[in-house]
């Protein structure tokens, strides 16, 4: 599927045409999408592998570099090394692996962000990012979101909204929450081009429940709130009173700057998110994109193992323009 927001994503990726590394090229998808990426001009792909793994024959715009180049490969150990204080000959034999590869190659400018994810699992994406490139000054504990692409919302068609955390953080507390919020709010800002109007949710609205988990939430609003500086955070709300103006007027009985018209969510923990997305994008025909990895000092994201071609081209759009 795609939309007029996936076809503006690339249009603004072409006009940066950053570098991405791609480090699974046995997948046929990632080969394909490459193609294709290429040809668009949205980045200057870079297949990463070993050598037996890499394509046959020459892809026109797509560089297959070795994973066994034994230069790079020592650079590459030398700065993991300086980096994270080991010895070169772990640092060594770390770099052989193509998720720490890429992400180094990242983290020393060989590439502008690393797309990868299609045959590994979430958590060694974002080992690889951590060990190699490290958070975001501030940031205590990277996050995902994904950007979903609704058909109808309200009046409004081809609507786009943050959904976070949906990929990574388990059971957060509050400061997690925060963090949370602050890296989706620029998510926002970048990729919607909208002020960020944060909502953060849970199963009250504006103090209706007394609860832990509300409290919970409440906590991670005012650390938001205190840290955010540009847009509006507001919370505890509702899914309905985050994005319906009618039932936000009925619960709130004020007019604020995010219920009713919010175009970040965040949901309390991993449970509420994952389940969320996926809802939305089965039963709702949303299209999303992600899992976008927020938080870490250069560009690393993580596709589903389930990625379709047209996933990965719109993730290598986002990527280019999170940098």
């Amino acid at each position: 599927m795609s939309s007029d927001f996936v076809e503006e994503l690339k249009r603004r990726a072409a006009e940066v045409c950053r570098t991405i590394v791609y480090p699974e090229p046995g997948d046929p998808r990632i080969r394909q999408a490459v193609e294709r990426v290429a040809e668009q001009g949205i980045a200057e792909p870079l297949l990463l592998g070993p050598s037996a793994e890499l394509p046959t024959r020459a892809i026109p715009g797509v560089r297959a570099l070795s994973i066994e180049d034994s230069e790079r490969q020592e650079r590459l150990a030398q700065d993991y090394a300086r980096r994270r204080q080991v010895k070169e000959s772990l640092a060594a034999r770390l770099v052989r692996r193509p998720l720490i590869h890429g992400a180094m190659m990242v983290a020393l400018g060989y590439a502008d962000g690393m797309v990868a994810g299609i045959a590994h699992q979430t958590g060694s994406v974002i080992q690889a990012a951590q060990l190699s490139l490290g958070l975001r000054e501030g940031i205590r504990r990277p996050s995902s979101c994904f950007i979903m692409v609704l058909p109808r919302l309200g009046d409004r068609r081809d609507v786009a909204l943050v959904f976070a955390d949906c990929a990574v953080n388990v059971e957060p507390d509050a400061e997690d929450l925060a963090d949370t919020a602050l890296a989706s709010a620029e998510t926002a800002r970048v990729f919607l081009r909208q002020v960020p109007r944060v909502a953060m949710l849970s199963f009250s609205t504006a103090g209706g429940v007394g609860h832990p988990k509300v409290d919970l939430v409440r906590r991670a609003v005012e650390l938001a709130r205190s840290r955010l500086k540009e847009g509006f955070v507001e919370g505890e709300l509702q899914f309905d009173a985050a994005l319906v103006p009618e039932v936000a007027r009925i619960k709130l009985k004020r007019e604020t700057e995010v219920a009713g018209r919010a175009n970040v969510l965040v949901f309390p923990d991993l449970n509420a998110g994952n389940i969320a997305y996926k809802a939305v994008q089965y039963t709702g025909g949303a299209h999303a994109i992600g899992p976008i990895l927020q938080g870490f000092s250069k560009p690393v994201n993580d596709l589903s193992r389930g990625a379709s071609v047209e996933d990965v081209i719109a993730l290598t759009a986002v990527t280019a323009l999170q940098v």
